[in-house]
């Protein structure tokens, strides 16, 4: 698991390094709390698997901040660059994730990201289904 952890960090960190980049600001524009940035490094199909694209972004949490609920049409790998986040998943205790660690998302979870003190920036891979939203909100 640490090879194919190391590998997907490298890979992370040259993508990082060569691609452009496509970003969003999650929050709301009328506050003036610190906005979730959230940059997709790479869309691609997985030439393995037809119909199914790899999603490979960058999230950065600003201390005591939460991502809205959601679920993903695939599975998601969170892998922790910096700092620390609380993953809240629906029907399952909390799980902190702090720098160097992974966690893991099944297909349509619902879950959130919560920070604290420290906020977080996490490299993040998707195995999603081809012509799928990257996430659907929950209420």
């Amino acid at each position: 698991m640490r090879g194919m952890l190391t590998a997907c960090v490298a890979v992370g960190a040259i993508v990082l390094g060569s691609l452009g980049t496509s970003q969003l600001s999650v929050a709301d524009e009328s506050s003036a709390a610190p906005k979730v940035l959230l940059e997709t490094l790479l869309t691609t199909q997985l030439e393995t698997a037809e119909g199914t694209d790899l999603i490979m972004s960058r999230v950065v949490m600003p201390p005591n901040t939460e991502l809205p609920k959601h679920w993903h049409p695939g599975q998601e790998f969170a892998y922790v660059l910096e700092g620390s986040a609380i993953l809240r998943r629906d029907g399952k205790p909390d799980l902190t994730v702090s720098k160097g660690e992974v966690a893991k998302i099944s297909l349509k979870e619902v879950h959130t990201a919560v920070t604290t003190d420290q906020g977080a920036t996490i490299l993040v891979f998707r195995v999603h289904e081809h012509g799928q939203p990257e996430r659907v909100l929950v209420d």
